[in-house]
């Protein structure tokens, strides 16, 4: 009888202290880490770029072939978020305060670091994996268990105990803190070793794409300053042009001039108007598209400040240029970062075969109250040995390694691409310095050539055939002159890009005044 009373008792307890081993069961076996996948290409994703580029054909000018050059915009560089709300506007734009602007509101460099923000958040997911993870749980319970339902049948009874088949209620409460900790993980260590290298690429992605808005923006005010510039010069054609037809008209009133003279100086003189008209309404686009890029509002009602002339590059010759760029730009060493990235994305691959050690550990009071609990505590230690996990582990690591083999390509690309910059932009400014000086001899030419030629037809010697024919070479001298200047500023602006640093360099290219 006692024995039998012994074995209901100890069947009573394992049945009630079957609630309480509910409270902390033993840690279920890991998985192991797997390889965070990478995509394929290393290079920004994000849409948007900034080029300067050379017309086929020539620009404004039909006098001759000059260098022209456009700065090309695309994606979110051309846009921005609104800077007046905390930069305020008094209606001037200096060259200095556009880039500032830009540099704070533009979608480029403002895209880039939230894509950082969002590279730092998974770095320290990745990073959680290789560090403790500690939980803490209060859990409070009440149990009933019918013992006939749980197919426990027992007999004979025991002679006045008869056999319970309910046991319960009863309640418990725990308070419990768990620790799980990976001792040793390699691809989870090399996991988030390609994250911190993904961060290090996109810091220097923020600042490549700071580069580029300065190109932009900066090349942007040149072609608005090269707009106002032509319009001055269209201006002063236009009174050119109108001095010529009161003149004619004038003789024309005393038979010294034919009306087919007179007819041809009106048509001089409309001619210029409408090339007038035409340069103020590609004045207020350039300045519309400036103002997108910094923050403004997308209208022309604001005024130019800077006058940018033309002056000498810094002394700083090809072969010196091309070891700062390799040492300073900003996206080469974000494709080096990616890289890197690559690499420790292959070795996380291929180290899911290796074996892993992890630790579970929890401690806590367990009682029918908090009164009547004692302490109580596991610790696990698990090695995890992969032998097959249906080809998982084969597929990651060809994944690793295709992306490292693309991210390789994209940097050895990269590096051309850097000295053709470089290498560019010298025969640009090369060529523009020489083309200034010619423009300006030309200049010189065709205005003593414009004075002579009024001469003869105040004498009455010619027509103003002649006259007509000097007033467009002039006209376009001076377009060739604008041209071949705004030529050399966006050279020296693109040396400054193709170098590196140009966020902080940039006035060091440009003389602005």
């Amino acid at each position: 009888m006692i024995r039998n009373a012994a074995f209901l008792i100890i069947i009573i307890l394992a049945v009630a202290g079957g609630a309480f081993s509910q409270i902390g069961p033993p840690p279920s076996p890991p998985q192991g880490s797997q390889a965070t996948p990478l995509p394929l290409s290393g290079r920004n994703q994000q849409s948007g770029s900034v080029t300067a580029i050379q017309l086929p054909v020539p620009g404004t000018t039909t006098s001759v072939n000059t260098i022209n050059p456009s700065i090309e915009v695309q994606g979110l560089y051309g846009g921005s978020t609104t800077s007046t709300s905390t930069l305020p506007f008094d209606g001037k734009l200096s060259m200095r305060d556009a880039i500032e602007r830009a540099l704070g509101y533009n979608l480029g460099p403002v895209g880039l670091n939230e894509m950082l923000r969002q590279a730092r958040g998974q770095d320290k997911v990745t990073r959680s994996a290789v560090l403790p993870n500690i939980a803490g749980t209060v859990t409070q319970g009440a149990q009933q268990t019918n013992l006939r339902a749980a197919g426990l049948r027992i007999s004979p009874g025991i002679t006045g105990f008869p056999f319970p088949t309910i046991v319960g209620p009863f309640n418990y409460i725990d308070f419990r803190a768990r620790l799980t900790q990976t001792v040793i993980d390699l691809t989870a260590i090399n996991n988030y070793r390609s994250s911190q290298q993904i961060v290090r690429a996109d810091e220097f992605s923020l600042q490549d794409a700071r580069d580029l808005t300065v190109l932009a923006v900066g090349g942007t005010y040149l072609q608005a300053i090269a707009a106002a510039a032509r319009i001055e010069a269209a201006r002063a054609q236009l009174e050119t042009a109108n001095a010529l037809y009161k003149q004619t008209s004038e003789q024309r009133g005393v038979g010294l001039a034919a009306q087919i003279d007179v007819n041809r100086s009106q048509v001089q003189v409309l001619t210029q108007q409408q090339r007038l008209v035409s340069l103020q309404n590609d004045l207020s686009k350039q300045k519309i598209n400036l103002a997108r890029m910094t923050g403004l509002p997308a209208n022309d009602q604001y005024e130019l400040t800077d006058e940018i002339y033309f002056s000498a590059p810094p002394p700083l010759d090809l072969e010196r240029a091309l070891k700062l760029a390799f040492e300073q730009r900003a996206d080469l060493k974000a494709a080096e970062a990616q890289v890197q990235a690559a690499e420790r994305n292959r070795a996380a691959a291929r180290a899911e075969r290796l074996p892993s050690f992890f630790v579970n550990a929890d401690y806590g009071a367990t009682g029918v109250n908090p009164a009547q609990s004692h302490g109580t505590f596991s610790v696990v230690g698990t090695v995890r040995l992969p032998i097959w996990q249906g080809g998982r582990t084969e597929g990651n690591i060809d994944q690793a390694e295709a992306a490292l083999a693309q991210r390789r390509a994209e940097l050895s690309d990269l590096r051309g691409r850097i000295e053709s910059d470089v290498r560019n932009a010298y025969l640009d400014l090369q060529a523009s310095a020489s083309q200034v000086e010619v423009a300006q001899k030309n200049v010189e030419v065709t205005q003593d050539t414009l004075t002579l030629t009024r001469q003869k037809l105040e004498e009455g010697i010619s027509d103003n055939v002649a006259v007509v024919q000097a007033q467009d070479a002039l006209a376009n001298a001076h377009l060739d002159r604008i041209n071949s200047i705004f030529a050399h500023n966006v050279a020296k602006l693109t040396l400054a890009r193709a170098v590196g640093g140009a966020a902080e360099n940039w006035s060091r290219f440009l003389t602005v005044k």
